[in-house]
Parts: structure tokens; C-alpha cells; sequence
């Protein structure tokens, strides 16, 4: 098994498609007429780089091995308490259904988590359903109590703590700039505002 890092729009064709058949079997579309096809999913602007984890003995019928995990890094500038911070996110992290259970997405989760801390990124910030906090803290990341990201817009913005969810905030401080400012993210309504295509991370 090895990683592979891709800028999401570079990512080879047959490993994409791996891709979006585990997107859609995570995540099935609600009208399946807008499905779309395998192609990017994430605003290019939040220079999304997408990370697989590949088992070389399985192909997939075209030589280039099973993506049996994936994930998304999206990285934005927020601005907190007067400070700017080049921050990045996890998004879209799957397990192939078939191998769940066997350390493949932790194990992923926490090349991710390396991958942010040496790319320069002050912080890692994303939220997560609450059912996996522990999933997350075993890979390196660190609950925020309290804490709310608001993605969307300022004119429609996107909460994480809006009545229909049921997050954990994940967080982890690289930078001695954020190491120095983290009392600042506890508790705290941090403003992602990463546009309408992703909303949230």
C-alpha cells in the first residue's frame, strides 16, 4: 500500500473515478439525475489536493491499483481576532465500504495530518460528525469545545452549530503564531467563508 498527493484537478482519471464511486456510495446524491461525473468536486480556489490510499496488489482493472481510502486538503487565509492564519481543512474522507474497520482511513487521516504540518499551514481546522472525534484525536487532531466554523458567505453564512448538525470542531496548532493564539479558537465563532461550492469543511 502506498499514498499518493495529487492537486485535485491532476488527480489520473481511473483513480478518480475510484474516487467518486466511494463519494457516491458515502454520500449518495438526493436526486440521482445530478450525480454529475467523476471530475473535481471542490472550489479551485481552495487549491484542494486530494490524498489516496492505494493498495498496488488489487488492481481495479486498469493496473493502477484500489483506492481503499481518500481524502480532500482544502487550505483558505481566515482572519481571527484581528490575525490572519493560512488554515486547512479535511474534507470528504471515505473508506472503501469493503474495508472498513481496518485502520485504512486512520491511517490516511494521519499522512494528512503530517502532510498540513509540514506545508507551512499555521493551522488545521475542520469539523466533524460526533460520532468520529475519537477517530480524529487517534490521528493527531484535537477537539475544540465550543467552537463553531462558519463557511458559506458573510451575506449567507453556513454554521456548523445550526440545528440540523451534530459537530465536533477538530483542530491542530502548527505554527507557533497559532500555538501562541490558541486560547483564541476555544469557545470561539471562527469565520471560514469559503464561498457556495463547499460551504463548510
Amino acid at each position: 500500500m502506498r499514498i499518493l498527493s495529487y492537486p485535485e484537478a491532476e488527480t489520473p482519471a481511473p483513480l478518480r473515478a475510484q474516487v467518486w464511486e466511494l463519494q457516491q456510495d458515502a454520500w449518495p446524491p438526493t436526486d440521482p439525475g445530478t450525480a454529475g461525473e467523476p471530475g473535481p468536486t471542490h472550489d479551485p480556489a481552495l487549491r484542494p489536493v486530494s490524498m489516496l490510499l492505494v493498495d498496488d496488489g488489487h488492481g481495479h482493472g486498469h493496473g493502477e491499483g484500489t483506492v481503499l481510502a481518500a481524502l480532500d486538503i482544502l487550505t483558505t487565509t481566515l482572519t481571527h481576532a484581528g490575525r490572519s492564519y493560512r488554515a486547512g481543512g479535511l474534507s470528504t474522507v471515505v473508506t472503501r465500504r469493503a474495508v472498513r474497520g481496518r485502520g485504512h482511513g486512520a491511517r490516511l487521516v494521519a499522512a494528512a495530518h503530517r502532510a498540513m504540518a509540514d506545508s507551512g499551514l499555521d493551522l488545521g481546522l475542520f469539523t466533524c460528525d460526533r460520532p468520529l472525534r475519537d477517530f480524529y484525536t487517534g490521528a493527531g487532531w484535537q477537539p475544540l469545545p465550543g467552537t463553531v466554523l462558519v463557511g458559506g458567505t458573510p451575506d449567507a453564512p453556513f454554521p456548523s452549530d445550526q440545528p440540523s448538525f451534530d459537530k465536533v470542531t477538530m483542530a491542530h496548532f502548527f505554527s507557533a503564531t497559532a500555538r501562541r493564539h490558541r486560547a483564541g479558537f476555544l469557545a470561539a465563532r471562527i469565520g471560514l467563508y469559503l464561498g457556495e461550492i463547499d460551504r463548510l469543511w
